[in-house]
């Protein structure tokens, strides 16, 4: 009793400590909540109707597609601007993923693994598969499904860990390329379904049939005169405060803006200076000697040239004019130069020249890499059976290792360098030096090849050139000495209000209030920017950055301002609009002075507007640009309404006024057809939906994009 009594007593200190607990456990899991919330942030790319996209998931796709890019292209390394693409390809392609899902869910809508199975390997074959040069058979020009199956077959083997190491690579890499390509197709059937279900909600009449072929049916010939509307000075034209706010509150929904920054930048070019050229010179100069008198070319070329040798034979069309000249022309042991040219130097070899076929056609089996006596038993078998007599091409769908089997082994058309860089040295001096019809046994990395030459093109003059390319760059001295000189004026003037007038004392060319938004890639046209307009974003008005390099240029940027996001104000757009409504003004007032002029010939019109006459035929109701007049909407529903022979009253245009006379109309031959028009109506309708119907729910998206804070 005397314990329980000591707790009562303590009741109200009892409850103070417990809730203190309470609280602070509740403290405790709201910061770690929110520690989580704030990481979720951090990785948010962008959020669309409510549904986030993160950064590993936008990553992820983006080194997706650079892979699919890679391999398709052939290149190694992507240049910045290639990457800006494809960042912006996946971000569009992401949030159209998420407001198509949302429409196509509401509507039970779905592509079914059935559907996608006869779209990839059914009967009913994606044109986009069909399109891929890899199921194209070469002989006939068209797709083989054959080549699709197995090509399937083989990347859904379940033994690619039994290959050899780079074999499963190749197939790994087949695999996530075919993996990319089949989640796109799928992608695009789903919004086929969806705009084709809109296009059917939308379809032409007899009267949208008649109206259409009409307006494209009849064309006029006219004789016209145009008054410009520069002939009347603006300072002659009144427009009103009031008549600039009315224009711009009737389309102010045109004028909506994303947030945006004001900046002003100094741009310096990184060029090499007299000093580097005069050193590139030298250096070419001085392998002049060795150049001429040695026989080791191709190891002087690969030592001192940012272009390769290339130990092969061209034809004269494959050089540029300047190689040209000198190969034709000169004899074996030649060398032409040094030369300067577009920022580079330049030293030619004849390193020999011959009369030989530019091309040979060729076939082969292919024995993959494996264990080494068994593929060599195997190659002098088939050597042994093809020098009796055998048949190349059904050994070759029966024992080679690579699609070719399926065209008995044809791999078609090579010159020297295709050869060369397709294979390797051994496969080209095979091919090239082999009779017609006749096999040789080469290796590769690919394996062992059994190559038959079946066709050759008729001899030509042939040329092997070695050629010194050496491109003038900026040295480190004169890299070091330009940053310098930069930071050193940055150092010094870092007020951003002075900053105009200190650029034009050290000689800078400073742009100043350059409009940039999030989505903007580059400042103007200076490549690999995005980094300077990333970091305006991060910054407050007067802030001056630090240099950026961008490619060929080191930048320095101020921000001067910060644009809200919401509608354009009335004073940034009142130069347009003002100009807008003047001209409308001297439309007005031209066409009434000409008016009450009552004249009645072109000719004379023309006197009065201080023109000529000149002429345009074809035009109709649909015509979208006038020949020598522009776009005028106006005049064509007027010439389209005119008759022939009668004087037009004046057309307030777009950019003029205009009198005219149709001369003369002539009709199409082609007969009415009303069910061709509406079949021409529907699938123009179904085009237009397509492009648009996407996009048009993109644009009602609440989209949340935060790629400024990653890229």
């Amino acid at each position: 009793m005397a314990t329980l009594e000591k707790i009562r007593s303590k009741a109200g200190l009892l409850v103070l400590v417990v809730g203190l607990a309470l609280f602070a456990f509740i403290i405790g899991d709201f910061l770690n909540s929110g520690s989580t919330y704030f990481r979720q942030t951090q990785e948010r790319v962008a959020k669309v109707d409510g549904e986030v996209i993160k950064i590993q998931d936008y990553q992820g796709r983006i080194d997706e597609m650079t892979e699919m890019y890679k391999m398709q292209s052939g290149q190694t390394n992507l240049p910045e601007e290639y990457m800006n693409q494809i960042r912006q390809s996946v971000f569009d392609a992401m949030v159209q993923e998420i407001v198509l899902d949302e429409a196509t869910d509401k509507l039970g809508m779905a592509v079914s693994p059935e559907e996608l199975f006869d779209m990839v390997q059914g009967e009913n074959i994606s044109p986009m598969i069909q399109q891929m040069q890899m199921f194209v058979n070469p002989q006939t020009g068209q797709f083989d499904k054959t080549a699709l199956l197995n090509f399937l077959k083989t990347i859904d083997d379940d033994n690619i860990a039994s290959y050899p190491a780079d074999q499963q690579a190749q197939l790994l890499q087949a695999r996530n390329f075919w993996l990319f390509w089949e989640k796109n197709i799928k992608r695009q059937r789903l919004e086929q379904k969806y705009t084709t279900l809109l296009s059917k909600a939308v379809s032409a009449n007899v009267l949208d049939a008649k109206e259409a072929f009409n307006d494209a049916a009849e064309n006029s010939d006219i004789v016209y005169a145009m008054q410009s509307y520069a002939s009347i000075p603006d300072s002659t034209i009144e427009v009103s405060k009031s008549e600039i706010e009315k224009l711009y509150n009737q389309r102010k929904e045109l004028y909506k803006q994303k947030e945006g920054k004001v900046i002003k930048y100094i741009a310096v070019d990184i060029r090499p200076s007299q000093e580097d050229y005069d050193k590139a010179s030298a250096d070419i100069e001085s392998l002049k000697e060795e150049f001429t008198t040695s026989e080791k070319v191709a190891d002087i070329v690969n030592e001192n040239s940012e272009v390769p040798y290339m130990d092969a034979f061209f034809t004269e069309n494959a050089f540029d004019p300047e190689m040209k000249q000198f190969a034709t022309t000169s004899e074996v042991g030649s060398v032409y130069g040094p030369v300067f040219d577009n920022n580079k130097y330049r030293m030619f070899k004849l390193v020999d020249k011959k009369v030989a076929p530019d091309s040979v056609k060729v076939s082969h089996i292919m024995l993959a890499n494996g264990d080494e006596a068994r593929t060599t038993a195997l190659a002098d078998s088939l050597m042994n059976v093809l020098k009796n007599g055998g048949d190349f091409a059904a050994l070759a769908k029966e024992f080679s290792a690579d699609q070719a089997a399926e065209n008995g082994g044809e791999l078609g058309w090579f010159t020297e360098i295709t050869a060369l860089r397709g294979v390797n040295e051994d496969f080209k001096n095979a091919v090239f030096s082999t009779p017609v019809n006749e096999i040789a046994k080469v290796k590769s990395l690919y394996g062992t090849h059994l190559v038959k030459v079946t066709e050759k093109t008729a001899n030509v003059n042939k040329y092997k050139v070695a050629d010194i390319d050496m491109t003038v760059s900026p040295s480190s001295k004169t890299y070091s000495n330009i940053y310098n000189e930069l930071n050193q004026f940055i150092s010094q003037n870092n007020d951003l209000a002075k900053l105009d007038e200190a650029a034009k004392e050290a000689g800078y060319n400073l742009i100043a209030g350059v409009n940039v938004t999030a989505d903007n890639q580059t400042l103007g046209s200076i490549k690999n920017s995005r980094p300077v307009i990333r970091w305006a974003f991060q910054n407050d008005k007067g802030k001056i950055s630090e240099i950026f390099e961008c490619d060929d240029k080191f930048v320095i940027a101020g921000v001067e301002g910060t644009i809200k996001e919401g509608y354009r104000s009335v004073a940034s757009l009142t130069p347009a609009l003002k100009a807008e409504i003047a001209a409308q003004k001297k439309g007005e007032k031209i066409a009434a002075d000409l008016k009450a002029k009552n004249l009645t010939s072109v000719e004379a019109y023309a006197d009065a507007m201080g023109s000529k006459v000149d002429s345009v035929k074809f035009i109709n109701f649909g015509t979208r640009r006038i020949s020598g007049i522009g776009v005028e909407p106006k005049l064509n529903a007027m010439v389209s309404l005119a008759e022939v022979g009668q004087v037009s009253a004046p057309v307030a245009g777009n950019n003029g006024v205009y009198v005219f006379k149709v001369y003369d109309r002539n009709k199409d031959a082609k007969e009415y057809n009303e069910a061709e028009e509406i079949k021409t109506l529907d699938a123009s309708n179904a085009y237009r939906f397509g492009f648009q119907a996407i996009q048009s729910l993109v644009n009602k998206a609440d989209v949340e994009d935060n790629r400024i804070r990653f890229f």
